[in-house]
């Protein structure tokens, strides 16, 4: 406070809130990007988070329109809400973007990404292996005496859960699609 007892952010005769309403709190979105599918679009796309420091959590890129020649880019990042806004906006203004949809803010949606986990182990581990996949409903696509490769689709928390309760058993390599999401109804 000041010496005149007033709050910092207003004045004594100020008929304003001067105090700013943005939130320090940082929240995961899933962006939707329609774009042109031709060369340097997605280093374009990626381009603007790298030169302003933001950071993409998952990314996913295929062609959804062959005759249309568009692509879908779908980009899972954390941010505060003004963050998400700047980059939305900054989005929209790259030329061959055609559409930029917040699926964490339009509705609900459906996440699923896919996930290859090896593990190694013998015995009992070996046994324990194959009960938490099957409990995880995750499919052995490899097997050896020694390893199983197991295929695994949910939500990333699901396959974080699976992947953290392999670690003990011989978790030895993962490998993620990222995020494929799409907005719920029509």
């Amino acid at each position: 406070m000041s010496a005149l007892q007033i709050k910092k952010g207003s004045s004594k005769h100020s008929a304003y809130n001067l105090r700013p309403n943005f939130s320090d709190v940082s929240e995961k979105h899933t962006l939707a990007v329609i774009v042109d599918n031709e060369a340097g679009v997605l280093a374009r796309v990626i381009g603007l988070f790298g030169a302003r420091g933001y950071n993409i959590d998952s990314l996913t890129v295929a062609e959804i329109d062959h005759t249309g020649h568009r692509s879908r880019i779908t980009i899972c990042t954390t941010g505060t809400p003004q963050v998400i806004e700047q980059i939305k906006a900054q989005l929209g203004r790259i030329v061959p973007v055609h559409e930029v949809h917040d699926l964490t803010v339009e509705g609900p949606s459906v996440e699923r990404e896919l996930a290859l986990i090896k593990v190694q182990g013998e015995g009992e581990k070996r046994v324990e292996a194959l009960r938490l996949a099957d409990i995880f409903r995750a499919n052995a696509v490899d097997s050896t005496l020694t390893s199983f490769v197991f295929e695994i689709t949910g939500t990333p928390e699901k396959i974080d859960a699976f992947a953290d309760l392999m670690r003990p058993l011989g978790l030895v390599e993962i490998a993620r699609t990222g995020v494929a999401a799409l907005s719920r109804g029509y």
